[in-house]
């Protein structure tokens, strides 16, 4: 019987669902303050969004906002501190993500305990580096004349809630990728709450 290893230490299960509660609630939230102001020829559903109201929703936002930059900091220190990032998320070349890429969409893709893919990785750094930039522009927004700087680096107020509104779709497209990645090796969910799993079991 295949023993079990350590795929995921704590530090990084607690961080990973702090990340998916606050990310959950800065989403809907987020798409409720859309909705009192939309800045595209749509509107999110009602049962979509989280606050029941803008006033409601913009607690929401703020609360979640600040879990999500603290739990940040706390998952960058700990993944450069303890090595994380340069054992799992590095190094990153492009030829191993087309390559993967490849492999993924022939649904030949291996999936190996504890290791990252080619594919994921790039993932994993994009969804920080939106991460960063949502943060960013959503402080332009809140403090315009404050952080005028700011606004002025993302090209006005206009674009700034542009520029948000892209980064909250594309934490929303990973978060989308990631689910699916669940679904189709459902074995992965489990050592993201125990830490161990068996040696045939992948990295989500």
């Amino acid at each position: 019987m295949p023993r079990k290893i350590l795929l995921h230490p704590l530090a990084v299960r607690v961080a990973h669902w702090l990340n998916a509660f606050a990310i959950a609630c800065m989403l809907t939230s987020g798409w409720g303050i859309y909705n009192a102001s939309p800045i595209f020829g749509f509107r999110f559903p009602a049962w979509m969004t989280l606050g029941g109201w803008l006033g409601g929703s913009i607690a929401w936002h703020f609360a979640a906002m600040w879990l999500l930059v603290a739990n940040g900091l706390f998952y960058l220190a700990y993944g450069t501190a303890s090595g994380h990032f340069r054992r799992h998320l590095l190094p990153l070349r492009a030829r191993d993500v087309m390559t993967d890429a490849a492999q993924a969409l022939r649904f030949r893709l291996a999936h190996r305990p504890g290791i990252y893919n080619a594919v994921q990785k790039l993932l994993y750094w994009a969804v920080m580096l939106l991460g960063v930039l949502v943060v960013l522009s959503g402080l332009s927004i809140w403090k315009p004349v404050q952080l005028d700087w700011l606004v002025d680096l993302f090209g006005g107020f206009d674009f700034a809630r542009k520029v948000h509104f892209a980064a909250m779709a594309g934490i929303a497209g990973f978060v989308l990728v990631h689910l699916a990645l669940v679904a189709i090796v459902p074995s992965t969910l489990l050592p993201m709450v125990t830490g161990r799993g068996r040696a045939e079991e992948g990295a989500s």
